[in-house]
Parts: C-alpha cells; structure tokens; sequence
C-alpha cells in the first residue's frame, strides 16, 4: 500500500515552498505582505466546524484537503455566459464552505463547455473571493508557447499573491480543425516534457533555450505546479519534481500503479520537494442513492453523445435522458452506462466510507471534486453535503448563497 508524508500543521503550499518555510508562509518569493490560505477555510490546516465529531467522519476524512474544478458545463436550454457566471458564483460558495482551492479548465469550441480562457476565467474567480486558491485544471501547453504562459501565470500571482495554482496538462484539441487552429497537430503532445521544463525555467531562472528571455513578471515568484496526468503523464510529473494530478476512478488499479510509479521516481525540484498526489474523480452526494445517480446521468448521456457523434453536447436534465434510456442504440447504451461506472456517489454515508476507502487505497495528499451535471441545485447541494461529511469549517451555512440558474 502506498505511503505519504504527514502535513498537520503546514499547508500543501508550505510544503511546495521548501522545509524551512514556516508554516502558512507560503506566497511569492520575498513578499511578506502576502495573503496566503492560514487560517482560512480553504487551508487544510483549518478543519473546524461543528461536525467534527461526526460518526462519518474517519481522520483522513478529516485531515485530507478538499478541492473543486469546475469545467463551466453549458446546459440545454441555458446562455454559454451563464455557464461562466455559474462557476465564479459557485467559487464563492465553495470558499464560504471550506474548499481548498477552485480549479477551471481549458476546452476549445466545444459545444458543451463555454471556459476556453483558464488564465482569464481564474482571473475573475480570484477577483470574486478572498482566500481560497485558484488555478488551472488545466492550461494545455501544447496550445501555447511556454513563455506566454508564464508571464500569464506571473500576472495572476502577482494580482492575487499565495493563492495562484498552476495545473498544466498535454491534452490537444477535440479535431483536426480545432488544432490546425491553435497551430499544433496530435504530435505536440509529445514535446509535453521539454515544455514543461522550459515554463518552470522562466519561474526559477533556470536553464531554457533562450537564457537570454526572462519572463515578467513570472521570474522568481513561487508558483506551484500541478502536472495533469494522461498517459505517461505521472512518469513525466516525477521526472519534473512536479505535483500530480491523477483521475479516472474507473481504473483503480492502473492509477495505483501510476502513482506507485510517481513516488518512486519523484526527483525534489525547486517547485516540490516532495511528491504530492491529488486524486480526482466525480463525487454525487444526496439525501438518497436515487438523487444522488441521477446528478449522475447528464455528464453519462454527454459522453456516450460524443463518442458516437462526435460531439459533446451541452448538459440535459437527468428526467430527459431517464425517459431515453430504453431507446438508446445499443452501441451507446453500453457506453452511457460504462460513464456512470466508477464514481463516488450516494447518501453522505455511503460517500464517507467510499472517500476514507480510496484515500487509505491511494494514500492521496489532496481529493479534487470534478462533478458537472445540469441540476445546478442538486449540485450545490452536494457539495454542501461533501462538505458536512469531511468536517469542513464552512459546512453548516447559516444562508445558502444564490447561484445563478439555482431552482428556489
């Protein structure tokens, strides 16, 4: 079984900073006004609340950081520019609520997600809370140059100093049309590894093909960098000295195995001294096993939609795929149910004893929440539940936060 490194007392971002840093100090480098995440609800340090001593809640349950990543879904029926405003209003919420950090990614003309724009989309997020950290899940190098993504990145850690993440994955566009577009081809994701090291270069001063760029004002801030694991991903993430981001619950063991891989060819950087592991995965958690599924089924029909067409549409509502279920071609019935395998979901207990189970079986520093679906209620919902499960400090709200397209 794998093991970790205990941090009761220092947030993951110390840990990134270096041994010596004091605990809640971590920041951009030599700036002591920094506002950090100490003593908010999104530092992990921060576990309070007034279910602690819940029966659900085991230790790691209790000490294990927990993230969110919104991908901006669109839904039927619902303006793209809600599907952005809907996921700065649920950062906030999820800040009030104890979350660590609140991710967004990166798609390109895909009809069923409207956030395109990672860097300007964290920009607003940050803009619209206080303490907890923002990031990319994540900037997809092989569609940009390196050096434009480091000065991007030392923008927003500049604006918002000791709460910027930086995730980075080598994923390339859906289509050919899509890649000749941003200007790259499938083989760019090859050149992942030598990208990688070019960007953390301009952030450190280190070597790069061209020493004689600096990028501002990036160069000796302290950013931390997450490496999206597809593929060979973990292997590159340890090479790097990087923190790795690793998914797909569905494959339990291969994921083990990736992050066995990871920790033991982990090589310290000045970016991470030691390996750290964020799992990530779909969390569904409502009053019954049935609610909880049906948050399920939109991001299920959305799948099985693309792999037979060709492309991911915008979420539907959970009654109208039910209704579609025993008129699905064959071919797309086995995929709609092959995406509702492998998630964590159901009623706050059973989603306690699945969470503590994959924890213990991952040994993972961090879990991040990826859940979309249209229910955009049920979703806050569970979240809130997610919170109350793990003990957050923010779980028990006096007031529910309105969100957009929230039904009342």
């Amino acid at each position: 079984m794998s093991t970790r490194s205990s941090t009761t007392t220092r947030t993951p971002e110390d840990e990134a900073a270096g041994p010596g840093t004091p605990a809640g100090a971590s920041g951009t480098s030599g700036d002591s006004s920094d506002p950090g995440t100490s003593g908010a609800p999104g530092d992990p340090g921060d576990r309070t609340g007034p279910l602690r001593t819940s029966p659900l809640r085991t230790d790691r349950l209790r000490t294990t950081p927990f993230s969110l990543l919104d991908r901006s879904r669109t839904r039927q029926g619902h303006p793209e520019a809600e599907a952005l405003r809907d996921t700065v209003a649920l950062a906030q919420h999820a800040e009030a609520l104890g979350y660590h950090r609140f991710w967004v990614s990166e798609h390109h003309s895909v009809p069923g997600v409207a956030g395109s724009a990672p860097t300007v989309l964290a920009a607003a997020v940050a803009a619209a809370t206080s303490r907890i950290r923002v990031g990319t899940g994540g900037v997809m190098l092989p569609n940009h140059r390196p050096l434009v993504v480091a000065e991007q990145f030392g923008v927003l850690a500049s604006l918002f100093p000791g709460r910027v993440d930086m995730g980075l994955g080598r994923s390339v566009g859906f289509t050919d049309g899509i890649r000749r577009a941003l200007g790259t081809d499938k083989e760019a994701a090859d050149s992942f590894a030598a990208q990688l090291s070019e960007l953390t270069a301009y952030f450190t001063d280190g070597p790069r093909p061209h020493p004689q760029v600096h990028a501002r004002p990036a160069e000796g801030l302290h950013v931390p960098a997450f490496v999206l694991a597809t593929g060979a991903g973990a292997d590159i993430a340890a090479r790097a000295g990087l923190a790795l981001v690793i998914g797909d619950l569905r494959g339990r063991e291969a994921m083990r195995e990736a992050i066995d891989r990871y920790r033991t060819a982990f090589e310290p950087s000045p970016l991470w001294p030691r390996p750290y592991v964020i799992v990530s995965g779909t969390v569904a958690v409502a009053e019954t096993r049935e609610q909880a599924r049906d948050l399920l089924l939109p991001e299920a029909w959305s799948m099985a939609y693309s792999r037979t067409h060709g492309v991911f549409p915008p979420l539907e509502p959970a009654e109208s795929i039910s209704a579609r279920e025993p008129s699905m071609p064959p071919k797309q019935h086995d995929l709609y149910t092959s995406a509702l395998t492998g998630h964590i979901h159901g009623t706050e207990a059973d989603v306690a004893t699945q969470l503590d189970t994959l924890l213990t079986e991952t040994a993972a520093d961090e879990f991040l929440v990826t859940t979309s679906t249209y229910d955009r209620a049920g979703l806050l919902e569970s979240y809130e539940r997610l919170a109350r499960v793990v003990g957050m400090a923010g779980a028990e709200l006096p007031e529910r936060a309105e969100i957009p397209g929230r039904a009342s």
